[in-house]
């Protein structure tokens, strides 16, 4: 691990590679920047396409994180997991 992961980042990644293990092969997080509207819930989504994978942002803890995501999935069903990741408990 390269970076720190927010508190409440962590369990939806972890839900997100469980449910999807043959389909991301790595999640690298990435730098933390402190954000107003980052409050409540985990919300995450995908954001532009990258080598083998894409880019993501999650909001949390009054802060906004980087994730790089190496995965098969198109952005629709990685958008999709992270979503049900970020509200399953």
């Amino acid at each position: 691990m390269q970076h720190s992961i927010l508190p409440s980042v962590r369990p939806v990644l972890e839900r997100l590679i469980i449910e999807n293990n043959s389909s991301i092969t790595r999640i690298i997080p990435g730098s933390i920047k402190p954000v107003a509207d980052a409050k409540g819930q985990v919300k995450a989504r995908v954001t532009i396409p990258i080598f083998a994978g894409f880019k993501a942002l999650a909001l949390s803890d009054g802060a906004r994180q980087e994730l790089f995501i190496t995965t098969c999935l198109t952005h629709a069903e990685l958008d999709e997991a992270l979503s049900k990741a970020s509200k399953a408990k």
